[in-house]
């Protein structure tokens, strides 16, 4: 009772936008947790009505290229769009938050390197340097993982080393260095504490960032290959429904945008709630 009445107090504590963004939010990683058991049909069941049907009491949202249910093939579609950015989202962060906290408390020289390179990776265009990753190395769903967290890892290194090397030279920080603590003590105990609620909020663009990138190879074919399908594979697929202005294009669509959006909303509703890293850090002194 106590999580769920934390819970409900953080969620009041949300502006309208926020509230929604969050809803919009849960409804999608429910339906990726759920969706396999709660569709209406075989997600591949080829021919279970007509080609390219509008919406109706028996198909929802429709029919695609093939006559297969439309809202079937996005609720198994939302694994792969959801699962696969959350999982180079998350590693994106950690990867370069782990990289800025390890420049941030080592000497000079390896500051630099890991610098330069940052800089050198932010140079190039980040749906460029994926379509180069994709088309040497092919598009398995591992190597689609591989490809969006060497994309922007760089992006969350600078937003982290900016945050550490603030941190660092807090007195709190130097009183942990005087008492003899380890450079790994000063980083993960000290340091990444306080900056923990922006790099939060970096992750929620992260992931954004990722779902869009995906959903673009995708649209592309360099994404997630058939069987298999991600929304953006929806889309692709069905382009040629597009005149007749199918559901099996536009809902996909407004799939991706839908949870675009709530993220957006639900992050943007967070900047006002978090408190800032020179509060948290007066806290701990």
């Amino acid at each position: 009772m106590r999580y769920l009445s934390t819970a409900w107090s953080f969620f009041q504590s949300l502006r309208f936008s926020g509230k929604l963004g969050l809803l919009i939010t849960l409804f999608w990683v429910v339906m990726a947790i759920l969706g396999s058991k709660i569709a209406p049909y075989p997600v591949n069941d080829i021919g279970s009505g007509p080609l390219f049907s509008g919406f109706s009491a028996r198909f929802w949202l429709g029919t695609d290229y093939l006559g297969r249910d439309i809202l079937t093939r996005i609720l198994y579609g939302s694994r792969y769009t959801l699962g696969l950015a959350l999982t180079a989202a998350v590693l994106a962060s950690v990867v370069g938050t782990l990289l800025a906290l390890l420049a941030a408390v080592s000497g000079r020289w390896l500051e630099e390197i890991l610098g330069r390179v940052n800089d050198a990776l932010l140079v190039l265009p980040g749906k460029v340097l994926s379509l180069m990753i994709v088309a040497v190395f092919g598009s398995s769903l591992p190597m689609l993982i591989v490809t969006a967290v060497f994309t922007y890892w760089p992006g969350a290194y600078r937003i982290a080393f900016a945050l550490a090397s603030q941190l660092r030279n807090m007195d709190y920080v130097r009183v942990s260095q005087l008492r003899g603590e380890s450079r790994a003590y000063i980083a993960l105990f000290e340091i990444l504490p306080n900056m923990i609620h922006p790099m939060l909020a970096d992750f929620g663009l992260r992931f954004i960032y990722i779902v869009l990138l995906l959903s673009g190879l995708s649209f592309l074919g360099l994404g997630v290959q058939p069987p298999q399908a991600d929304w953006g594979t929806l889309v692709r697929e069905n382009m040629q429904g597009l005149f007749n202005g199918s559901p099996a294009v536009l809902m996909p669509a407004l799939a991706i945008a839908s949870l675009t959006i709530g993220v957006n909303l639900f992050i943007d509703s967070l900047q006002s709630l978090r408190p800032t890293t020179l509060a948290l850090a007066k806290e701990e002194v």
